[in-house]
């Protein structure tokens, strides 16, 4: 009897360890619960610490109250100018509503499932709506944050919230790419000949004026050249004048040796006539008196 006694003690003793160990669930700060008594929701609790559920009636379902991320596949999403491009997005969402999230799609697995569809939506209305050129600018920031104010808009019926939608990489077609490409390198081929003509216009512009300047300073140099020519000259003849009339003798002596040292200059020079010609006629006697002077 006893050790019936002990063992009926034993059992309800294990039966009330596993009914208060069903009954005490622990919710920490990244988690929120959503309590089901018999499937159906109870109640949605976001305290951290011990709670208590009723055991084997109430079921708890944890779901992450931190940022979600979630990565999409590549899609080709053509824009208003029918330039077709490759997308690569990303998007991180939290939950809201658990129940809600709960009741539509269960768990995260179904809301990736679901992603997909609310992302490129949200991708193809705003993209779909605006030239290539500007989602390979800065103004690709503001796009994004249309296309993250549609796929959350979106998405609140599955109890979430889409907080960022990224593009991780824009490509185009190849076919594509090669067109871009050809035109990108023939505007630079016409930017680099208007760059070249107006070069060459600028070149020639500077060519001429240089020219026009560089004749008249020769020309300028010319007068200036033939005024100081003419007033050496001047003052030339006024000097040999004014020497002449102080000397003759020596004028004609100073004259006369010049002609020489001209006249016959290289060793190789001949002379041909008589030797009491006016040429050497200082050399007639050793005084070097001029023989036509009679004084």
């Amino acid at each position: 009897m006893n050790s019936t006694k002990l063992v009926a003690l034993a059992v309800l003793g294990a039966v009330i360890l596993i009914a208060l160990s069903t009954a005490l669930y622990t919710v920490r700060e990244t988690d929120q619960v959503l309590v089901r008594r018999f499937g159906e929701p109870l109640r949605v609790v976001t305290e951290p610490g011990l709670h208590f559920k009723i055991p084997l009636l109430d079921n708890a379902t944890y779901f992450d109250r931190r940022l979600l991320d979630f990565d999409g596949d590549e899609q080709e999403i053509p824009t208003i100018d029918q330039k077709q491009m490759i997308v690569n997005a990303f998007a991180r969402y939290k939950i809201t509503n658990p129940l809600r999230f709960f009741q539509s799609v269960g768990s995260e697995a179904g809301m990736n499932a679901r992603l997909p569809n609310i992302i490129n939506s949200a991708l193809r209305q705003v993209l779909g709506d605006v030239q290539l050129a500007r989602v390979l600018t800065a103004e690709r920031a503001v796009l994004m944050k249309q296309i993250t104010g549609i796929a959350s808009e979106n998405a609140d019926q599955f109890g979430i919230e889409i907080v960022d939608v990224r593009m991780k990489r824009v490509d185009l077609p190849p076919e594509n790419s090669q067109a871009v490409f050809n035109r990108m390198r023939t505007q630079r081929e016409q930017e680099a000949k208007l760059f070249r003509a107006e070069g060459q216009k600028e070149s020639d512009r500077i060519k001429a004026q240089a020219d026009k300047e560089r004749r008249v300073i020769v020309a300028d140099a010319n007068k200036q050249s033939e005024i100081l020519q003419g007033e050496g000259e001047a003052q030339a003849q006024a000097i040999y004048n004014d020497a002449y009339g102080q000397d003759p003798d020596f004028f004609d002596f100073w004259r006369s040796m010049q002609a020489m040292q001209k006249g016959l200059s290289s060793d190789t020079t001949t002379y041909v006539g008589p030797p009491d010609s006016d040429f050497f006629r200082y050399f007639s006697n050793e005084t070097g008196q001029d023989p036509l002077d009679k004084d």
